[in-house]
C-alpha cells in the first residue's frame, strides 16, 4: 500500500483584470489561492502512528489469555473465580482482575492489549500480547505446554509480516515498531519449575551457569527485536520467588520448616544482579537502545515486610487455593477455598498477585522514581 494518498485537482484559472486601486487586495487573494491549492496536494496518511504501541512478552504475570487458545496448556485460568473483581468473568488472566500490562496500557491511554492467539485478532496498531502462562526464557521450561520466549519472538515476527502484507507499508510498520515500547516478564518459571517438579536440572549446572543461560536467552530475543526495529524495552527484576505461597507450602511439605524457600530466592537474586549488567552492555553497543528496569524484588519485599503500609493484611497466604498457605494450584478447581475480601491479600493464588497489588506495581513501573525503576520509568519511554 502506498504511504500516502495524494489528492489532485485540475484548476482552471480565469483571467482577472485589476485596476490600480485594488492591486493590494488582489495580491492578498492570490496568496490565499496558492495556499489553498498547496493544501490539496499535502499527503494524508491512511493511518496515524502518532501514538506509541505496546508489545508484551512473558509469562502468567503478563498473559491476558493466550493460553486459552493453546492446546495442552499447562496453566489455563479461564475459570471462576479468576477475573471476578474487574471483568466479572474469567478472561485467562491469572488474577482476580487486571494484570500489570493492563494498567500500563491504561496509563498510556491505550485500549486493553489483546492476546496474539485470540481468534480474529488483527488489530495490531496499538500492540499485541504474546505472553504465555508458565513460559520461561529457556525452551525446556514447561516444554510443549507453553509458548516459550523464543516462540513468542517468532509470533512477533509473523505479526510484523502480517502488518506489512495486509494493511501497511514497510516504512509505516518500521515507524510503528521503532516508536513502540516492549515489556517483558520472564525468568521466574525457569527458576521456579525445577523446585516445583523436583527436576535435577540444577544439578547439571552451577547457579551462575544456569542464570547465565536464562539471561542469555532473554537478551538474544531483545537483540532480535532490536534488529526488526524495536528500541525501547521495559523489564523487571524477579521477586523473592521462595516467598510465594506455593514455595512456602513446598518447603513446609519437604522439610517441615516454615518461611521462604531460600534456594529459589537466591537464584532470583543472581538473576537480578546479572540483568542490569547485560542491559547496560546492550545500551553501549546498540544505537538508540533505551531501557527501563523495575525493581520488582524490593517493591514486593516491602509489601511482604510492611503489609499494612500498603493496605494489605495477608501476604503469606493466597486468597484462592487449598492446603498450607493455599499454596496449591487448585484455585477454581474442586476443593479450593477463596477469601472473603481479596483486597486484603497480596497474592490471589499460589504465585500471582491480586489486582490491587498489580495496580501498585504498575503505577511504580509507570512513574516511579529512580529508587524503584531506572534509568527511566515507562512513562518516559513512551514519551521519548
Amino acid at each position: 500500500m502506498m504511504d500516502s494518498i495524494y489528492v489532485t485537482t485540475k484548476v482552471e484559472l480565469k483571467k482577472i483584470e485589476l485596476t490600480t486601486k485594488n492591486m493590494e487586495s488582489s495580491r492578498f487573494i492570490n496568496i490565499c489561492f496558492l495556499v489553498f491549492c498547496a493544501s490539496l496536494i499535502i499527503p494524508t496518511r491512511s493511518h496515524s502512528y502518532s501514538h506509541v504501541a505496546l508489545f508484551i512478552f512473558g509469562d502468567s504475570l503478563y498473559d491476558v489469555g493466550n493460553n486459552n487458545y493453546l492446546k495442552n496448556a499447562l496453566a489455563r485460568v479461564n475459570i471462576k473465580p479468576y477475573g471476578e473483581t474487574f471483568f466479572k468473568y474469567p478472561t485467562g488472566r491469572a488474577s482476580d482482575g487486571r494484570l500489570i500490562p493492563d494498567f500500563v496500557a491504561e496509563f498510556a491511554k491505550l485500549p486493553l492489549i489483546p492476546p496474539y492467539l485470540q481468534p480474529g485478532n488483527r488489530q495490531f496498531i496499538n500492540g499485541v500480547n504474546f505472553a504465555s502462562g508458565g513460559a520461561g526464557a529457556l525452551v525446556e521450561t514447561n516444554q510443549r505446554r507453553v509458548i516459550d520466549l523464543k516462540t513468542q519472538l517468532r509470533n512477533f515476527k509473523n505479526m510484523e509480516k502480517q502488518l506489512i502484507r495486509e494493511k501497511h507499508g514497510v516504512a509505516e510498520v518500521k515507524t510503528l515498531l521503532s516508536k513502540a515500547v516492549y515489556i517483558f516478564s520472564i525468568g521466574s518459571n525457569d527458576y521456579f519449575v525445577p523446585f516445583a517438579t523436583n527436576s535435577t536440572v540444577l544439578q547439571s549446572y552451577s547457579q551462575e551457569e544456569y542464570v547465565k543461560m536464562v539471561i542469555g536467552n532473554i537478551t538474544a530475543v531483545i537483540q532480535e527485536i532490536y534488529k526488526i526495529g524495536g528500541r525501547k524495552f521495559g523489564l523487571s527484576k524477579l521477586t523473592a520467588l521462595g516467598c510465594d505461597p506455593a514455595l512456602r507450602a513446598l518447603k513446609l511439605a519437604t522439610t517441615g520448616g516454615s518461611g521462604c524457600m531460600d534456594e529459589a530466592t537466591m537464584l532470583a537474586k543472581l538473576h537480578n544482579i546479572a540483568l542490569p549488567e547485560v542491559l547496560k552492555e546492550l545500551e553501549s553497543h546498540l544505537k538508540g537502545f533505551t531501557y527501563s528496569i523495575f525493581d520488582f524484588y524490593t517493591t514486593a519485599d516491602e509489601r511482604l515486610n510492611n503489609p499494612s503500609k500498603y493496605g494489605f493484611k495477608e501476604v503469606k497466604m493466597a486468597c484462592c487455593g487449598s492446603g498450607p498457605y493455599r499454596g496449591s494450584f487448585t484455585c477454581g478447581l474442586k476443593g479450593y477455598q477463596v477469601c472473603d475480601n481479596v483486597s486484603e491479600y497480596l497474592y490471589f493464588d499460589a504465585v500471582h498477585p491480586t489486582e490491587k497489588a498489580n495496580y501498585q506495581f504498575a503505577k511504580l513501573m509507570w512513574k516511579g522514581s529512580t529508587q524503584v525503576v531506572k534509568p527511566y520509568n515507562l512513562k518516559t519511554l513512551f514519551e521519548i
